[in-house]
C-alpha cells in the first residue's frame, strides 16, 4: 500500500496583500522585483531548473509502517532568483516558488540515488494513488492552492556558509524558519545548497492516515535543494 507524507515552532505571519491564498508568484512578476533590485548596482541570478535538483521527501508511519513507502517528489520546473546586493549578502535576497500539480513523484533514479529506505519499487498505480491523495482535497488540495514559495527574508554569515531566514508559503498560510545554506561562486556565479524541515499541520494541512493511524505518514516533509544560476 502506497503512502505519503505525502524543534521549536516556527513564527507565524498573516499574508499581505501580495500573498493571496492560492495565488502564487509568476516567472513574470519575480522577474520585474528582480529587474528593480539589480539597479543600484547589485547582481542578479536567475536560477536554471535544467541545472537544478528539488527533492521533497515524505516518510512512512505508523505501526504498519513497513507495508507503506518512503516517496521522493521532484520539481523539474521551478521559477528562481537571487539578489546580491552591491554592500553585501546581508541586504541580498532570494525567492524559489513551484507548482505542486507539476510535482514529478517517485522516478525510479531519484529512489535509486536515496539508499535503502527508498530502494523499493512503486507501480505505476500506487504512484497515480500517492498523487491523487498527496494532492487532492483531503491533503495539499493543489488545486486551490496550488503554489509553494520560499522567500529569504534575512541573510546572515559569511561565504560558503549562511543561516537563512526564510517564509515558507504553503496551502495558503505563511511561516518563517531558519534555515542553513552553502553558497559557492560568487560573485561570477551562483550555486546553492541547503535544506528545509516544515510540518504540514502548521500549514492546516492534515497528514494522511487510515485505521485509526495504524498505517499513516509523519508529519514532517523535507526539501532538498541544489540550485545553480545562469552567469548574469
Amino acid at each position: 500500500m502506497c503512502l505519503f507524507a505525502c524543534s521549536s515552532a516556527p513564527a507565524v505571519r498573516e499574508l499581505g496583500p501580495a500573498e493571496t491564498v492560492g495565488i502564487g508568484p509568476s516567472a513574470e512578476d519575480l522577474q520585474s522585483v528582480y529587474a528593480a533590485l539589480a539597479q543600484p548596482g547589485g547582481r542578479v541570478f536567475r536560477l536554471n531548473p535544467n541545472t537544478s535538483n528539488i527533492r521533497v521527501l515524505a516518510f512512512r508511519a505508523g505501526r504498519a509502517a513497513r507495508f507503506g513507502h518512503n516517496h521522493v517528489l521532484s520539481a523539474p520546473v521551478f521559477d528562481g532568483f537571487f539578489y546580491l546586493a552591491p554592500d553585501g549578502t546581508a541586504a541580498s535576497r532570494f525567492d524559489l516558488a513551484f507548482r505542486l500539480d507539476q510535482l514529478v513523484f517517485d522516478l525510479p533514479e531519484h529512489r535509486a540515488e536515496l539508499g535503502p529506505a527508498f530502494a523499493s519499487t512503486i507501480s505505476a498505480e500506487d504512484i497515480a494513488s500517492t498523487r491523487n491523495n498527496m494532492l487532492g482535497d483531503n491533503s495539499f488540495q493543489a488545486a486551490r492552492f496550488p503554489w509553494l514559495r520560499i522567500q529569504s527574508l534575512q541573510i546572515v554569515g559569511e561565504a560558503p556558509k549562511f543561516a537563512v531566514r526564510v517564509a515558507i508559503t504553503l496551502h495558503g498560510q505563511t511561516r518563517e524558519i531558519w534555515t542553513p545554506l552553502t553558497v559557492t561562486g560568487l560573485p561570477e556565479q551562483l550555486k546553492a545548497q541547503g535544506a528545509l524541515v516544515f510540518k504540514q499541520s502548521d500549514f492546516g494541512i492534515k497528514p494522511f492516515s487510515v485505521f485509526g493511524g495504524i498505517l499513516a505518514v509523519h508529519d514532517e516533509v523535507v526539501v532538498e535543494f541544489s540550485l545553480a544560476a545562469d552567469t548574469p
